[in-house]
């Protein structure tokens, strides 16, 4: 712990002001001044909404004018009554879900075409197994001659 018990404020989050309340702090210390102070305690909430009505419809200056900005980080959240949601409307997938869905679908209609021996992979595979089921085929029948010779020649040499 450091001298005199003290935390030090390195790893805490920055605090930025709002503009509008920058505005609005600014405005009201101009009134102050200009009034003499007295005033503004007393008349407190009043002329807090008639400084928000006056900086609302405050006539833009310079580039503002010309300029209409909006900065899509500063979208204020617009809360929905439960009257107005609708509940049956479909509902929208996420990209992430719609890639999902496209995915299996994809896989879905390649293990058909490949059941039905129409993709290149089935085709390739059902070559190797006629080869396979050829050559099983040829070794039964070697081995089937095979057995018939050593059947003759036992019974050969059983008559001898």
């Amino acid at each position: 712990m450091p001298r005199g018990g003290k935390k030090g404020h390195k790893g805490r989050g920055k605090q930025f002001s709002n503009p509008e309340e920058i505005d609005r702090q600014m405005k009201a210390q101009r009134e102050m001044e200009a009034n003499g102070g007295a005033e503004k305690e007393s008349s407190g909430s009043s002329d807090e909404s008639s400084s928000d009505e006056d900086y609302d419809s405050k006539k833009k200056t310079g580039v503002e004018a010309l300029i209409e900005i909006e900065n899509p980080n500063r979208v204020s959240q617009k809360s929905k009554k439960v009257t107005e949601i609708d509940i049956e409307a479909p509902k929208e997938l996420t990209r992430r879900e719609r890639e999902e869905i496209e995915k299996q679908k994809a896989k879905e209609r390649y293990m058909k075409l490949h059941l039905e021996g129409k993709t290149e992979q089935a085709r390739a595979d059902l070559a190797r197994l006629a080869i396979i089921k050829k050559q099983r085929e040829d070794a039964a029948r070697k081995r089937d001659e095979l057995r018939k010779d050593k059947e003759a020649e036992d019974a050969k040499a059983a008559k001898r």
